[in-house]
């Protein structure tokens, strides 16, 4: 078969003859040859192959820089590169997913608020990190207030004063207060704040999204915090601490590790055994620290009467069994008792890491 023209190559590859034209500008489709007299573009039959790949990538929203690099690669790297373009995507749509559910929960409250006859609730609540069995120092961060609720997890040289910088900025919101108008931005401007301060208590070091122990000299921390307006709890997560609620006698987890295995476990390709012993289950896709994805998860909860929250950092999730957890969280009533049976829990356990635990009852308020 001869070379094609502009149009019948068109045709068949199903790209429109303006994007062969652009992709010609961009170097990432020239024709075989460009007729000298006409200037009319010929293209050769196993060019179609490659045009294919260009259309069917346009059609997955990828960018044109991308699917540059796409094409200069073998197949087997090329699949792999669309593999890690997809799980951003996803990424990227859940928290958009999670960010619509957040406004379609905050202006449905304002839209029907009216007043109401239930008594005013309140938390009481405790706060503990131990810097466990094995590791010399305590990088994480827990804290626990009339308003806040946080656990941070730092990772990295300067891991403590990174958790404990996110946090800061976070207490600052108990004595400023939430606008519930704009309790979105406050939040996304705290998340903000806490990425400069971050990013300032790490100076120079830089290194990619790690995880503990990880070899890249990555530097950051994770945050988990619940933010106490009277009447909600806004949850703000990022990275791999987590949030359990028990209600009703029944303990659910409430947030979504984000983390390399967790990804992998929501593609389909590890089970939830094989993640728990992956040697790179501690590795973060989102944190706060340099280079890292700082997107946040935001939720809003609507706390009952009876309902305890525990906030932990990986050190307790990742070496107790979820049913001691579960027992002490159900068995144990002061929150102060709560934590501190956590935290021997996770050192029975081996104590393998900073532990950092966070007990929260709701209440109805005292007279």
């Amino acid at each position: 078969m001869g070379l094609l023209t502009i149009g019948a190559f068109a045709k068949a590859s199903r790209l429109s003859p303006k994007a062969l034209r652009l992709y010609d500008e961009l170097g990432l489709l020239p024709p075989a040859r460009v007729d000298a007299v006409t200037g009319y573009r010929l293209y050769a039959p196993e060019q179609l192959e490659r045009a294919r790949l260009v259309a069917w990538l346009r059609r997955l929203g990828m960018p044109l820089a991308r699917i540059q690099r796409v094409c200069a690669l073998d197949a087997g790297p090329a699949a792999q590169e669309i593999r890690t373009f997809w799980a951003q995507v996803e990424a990227d749509t859940a928290a958009r997913r999670d960010l619509a559910t957040f406004l379609v929960d905050h202006l449905s409250r304002k839209e029907s608020a009216m007043p109401t006859t239930a008594a005013p609730l309140e938390i009481r609540y405790a706060a503990l990190s131990d810097k466990g069995l094995v590791r010399e120092s305590n990088q994480d961060t827990a804290y626990a207030g009339a308003h806040l609720l946080a656990v941070a997890d730092g990772y990295g040289s300067q891991g403590a004063p990174a958790s404990a910088a996110a946090v800061d900025v976070f207490k600052r919101l108990e004595a400023d207060g939430i606008p519930a108008g704009s309790l979105l931005d406050v939040l996304e401007d705290a998340v903000e704040e806490a990425r400069r301060a971050v990013h300032g208590v790490t100076g120079s070091v830089t290194g990619g999204v790690s995880g503990t122990g990880s070899p890249d000299g990555g530097v950051g921390t994770t945050l988990t915090a619940m933010l106490w307006t009277g009447s909600q709890l806004a949850l703000v997560h990022i990275g791999d601490s987590r949030v359990y609620l028990l209600r009703g006698g029944e303990l659910h987890r409430i947030t979504h590790d984000h983390t390399l295995v967790q990804s992998m476990v929501d593609d389909g390709r590890l089970d939830a055994e094989e993640a728990a012993s992956h040697p790179q289950r501690s590795l973060l896709v989102r944190a706060l620290g340099p280079g890292a994805d700082v997107t946040p998860d935001l939720r809003l909860h609507d706390p009952r009467p009876g309902d305890r929250y525990l906030l932990c950092s990986d050190g307790l999730s990742t070496v107790a069994p979820i049913g001691e957890i579960h027992r002490i969280l159900s068995g144990v009533a002061e929150p102060e008792r709560a934590v501190r049976a956590l935290v021997a829990l996770a050192n029975d356990s081996g104590g393998p890491d900073n532990v950092s635990c966070v007990v929260a009852d709701v209440v109805e308020a005292r007279g």
